[in-house]
């Protein structure tokens, strides 16, 4: 029998989801506050400030990204300015082995659309381990949203388990917090209708909507 939640687990899989993309960065702040506590030799005290510093903005990034992506932000029927979605999203990986080729118009999406494309751009960015490009590019018609989604790397590769979650199939076993947030990208495209479609090639993920 294939997984089913309700809306309760749904919820507290995500919420379990933030938490578990911010234990990360909020220990090596606590570590780095901690070394500044004790430490005396000034180049020890430099580093530490450093690496308070680059945490509490990757925190602070993921907070920004996650609040929109996988929250509520945002009254019933807003539009997301595309523009400042392609920066939550640079901001997100800012610092990691991903990067990020944002190639949009500045327009304004309807929040659900936005959200998706979001989603997709993190799906990307989770199918390159050892690093790549996401490159992003949408459509110009704002009132008819479409995106293509492209991981390339050295090692791209989606798990079956999230190709099926994003094609509305179900899979066996328990949802950890891990994998929830495929079930979020595929809800997404439902509610927005967008025809999301997944392919994997040769060194690339593709994921297109719309």
């Amino acid at each position: 029998m294939g997984v089913k939640m309700n809306e309760i687990e749904f919820s507290a899989l995500m919420v379990s989801r933030v938490c578990h993309d911010l234990v990360g960065p909020m220990g090596a702040v606590i570590n780095g506050l901690e070394v500044l506590e004790d430490e005396r030799d000034p180049a020890m005290r430099e580093d530490a400030i450093k690496l308070v510093s680059s945490s509490a903005a990757q925190a602070l990034a993921r907070i920004q990204f996650m609040r929109i992506a996988f929250g509520a932000a945002g009254s019933a029927g807003a539009e997301l300015d595309l523009g400042e979605t392609g920066r939550l999203i640079a901001g997100l990986l800012e610092g990691g082995k991903v990067k990020l080729d944002w190639q949009a118009p500045h327009v304004y999406w309807a929040k659900d659309w936005a959200k998706l494309l979001m989603n997709a751009a993190l799906l990307g960015a989770d199918s390159l381990p050892r690093g790549g490009t996401v490159t992003v590019t949408t459509g110009e018609d704002a009132k008819a949203p479409s995106f293509k989604v492209v991981a390339a790397g050295p090692v791209a590769r989606l798990s079956e388990d999230v190709a099926q979650i994003l094609k509305g199939e179900q899979v066996q076993g328990p949802v950890d917090a891990r994998a929830i947030q495929p079930h979020l990208t595929y809800r997404l495209s439902r509610t927005v209708n967008a025809g999301l479609a997944v392919t994997a090639g040769e060194g690339s993920i593709v994921i297109t909507a719309g």
